[in-house]
């Protein structure tokens, strides 16, 4: 039986690989061992190891590998106390192939630890294109990785442009994408007083529109997060709409991000506002498809808004050059560009689904690639 080891991050990183983990676990053939580590493991984001084990999976290794203080240098730390303690996990755990999600910092330290150790390594979501660090770990992990599961067309022709052989490229979409195809099949209304117990500020009425905003620090950009947040929530606050806003991520400049809410809370500003740290997947898909628009710089606005149809302004740098689709309009990070951007995004209304990122069947097709998948060869080579 093969042993395939998920290493899981942050809340985002769970979303990406929750159907593959599902089903690798119910394969006859496969053995699913997890691993939580950086934000995933920590209550300030959310404890996302509760949801992880409220979905009936169990967690194997918990690891603490994140510092205090999200700047650059100690996200390049994290990433190296990452790399020492996933070595130990690998030595343990003894996996046969070790899943990393994306672009992240912990998935550049869970595919440097596992290619030294020998143990194959399969990639997913790589071959894309977008702004921050995210774009250079992101091709970094793709040369590290054995075997490749990219989400659309221009992600497969981009890694086999990048020397990987075409037999070890498997074209399977977004895992994500597959929640938010089950999630829209069983549509059940949001039990609101449930919910908003759950973050603070004023209680949202969803009988009336309401804007959604997820907005995460540009790591290229440190130091110009409190400003950026600061202009979406004038923006937002001028539209006159009730809202939701959701902490952002763990990378370098999200402490800048957080103060900016916090201010904007302490200064009274949060009328007709609720907060939250994190929100399960189910919940947050089923708000993606109420809102009038989702708001800042979120990857979720390009793969699930796409399929949703939901109405996206995409502030900045951060997604730059990332396959999209006409739910999408791109603005600078300045309040009337975003003012300008929400409303049209309000007046256009719900899109017509686009699949640029799958069609809701990438975690069963992992799952039957890997074990299908015959003898690789651990020594790599580039193919040109």
């Amino acid at each position: 039986m093969k042993k395939i080891c998920v290493v899981i991050g942050s809340r985002a990183n769970y979303s990406s690989i929750k159907s593959s983990m599902e089903a690798i676990d119910k394969h006859p053939g496969l053995s699913l061992k997890i691993v939580a580590t950086a934000s995933a493991v920590l209550e300030r984001y959310g404890n996302v190891i509760d949801l992880i084990e409220k979905d009936g999976f169990h967690i194997d290794e918990k690891i603490y590998m994140l510092l205090e203080g999200e700047t650059p240098s100690l996200m390049a730390k994290s990433t190296g106390i990452g790399l020492i303690e996933l070595t130990s996990v690998f030595e343990r755990i003894k996996p046969d192939i070790v899943i990393t999600v994306g672009d992240r910092f912990e998935t550049m330290s869970t595919a440097i630890a596992a290619s030294y150790m020998n143990i194959l390594v399969a990639h997913t979501m790589g071959g894309e294109v977008s702004g921050t660090i995210d774009e250079s770990i992101r091709h970094a992990v793709t040369k590290l990785s054995h075997i490749h599961f990219p989400a659309s067309d221009d992600a497969y022709k981009r890694i086999i442009k990048l020397g990987e052989p075409s037999e070890l490229v498997f074209k399977v979409g977004c895992p994500r994408i597959d929640l938010v195809a089950e999630i829209l099949n069983n549509l059940e209304p949001i039990n609101s007083d449930k919910l908003f117990n759950l973050g603070v500020g004023d209680k949202l009425d969803f009988s009336k529109p309401f804007i959604l905003v997820s907005q995460h620090p540009v790591t290229t950009e440190y130091g110009n997060g409190e400003d950026q947040i600061e202009s979406t929530l004038k923006a937002v606050k001028r539209v006159n709409m009730q809202a939701i806003i959701l902490w952002p991520n763990a990378d370098a400049g999200s402490d800048e991000i957080s103060k900016g809410i916090r201010k904007w809370r302490e200064k009274g500003f949060d009328t007709k506002m609720h907060f939250f740290k994190n929100l399960p997947v189910d919940t947050y898909i089923k708000l993606m498809k109420m809102t009038s628009c989702l708001v800042g710089n979120s990857s979720s606005g390009i793969r699930e808004g796409a399929f949703i149809g939901t109405p996206v302004v995409n502030i900045g740098s951060r997604q730059s050059n990332r396959e999209r689709g006409k739910n999408v309009l791109d603005v600078k990070s300045n309040e009337d560009d975003i003012f300008n951007g929400i409303n049209k995004q309000i007046e256009s209304g719900e899109y017509k689904k686009e699949n640029i990122y799958g069609d809701g069947n990438a975690g069963k097709k992992i799952a039957k690639i890997l074990f299908e998948l015959k003898e690789i060869n651990v020594q790599k080579c580039i193919t040109y």
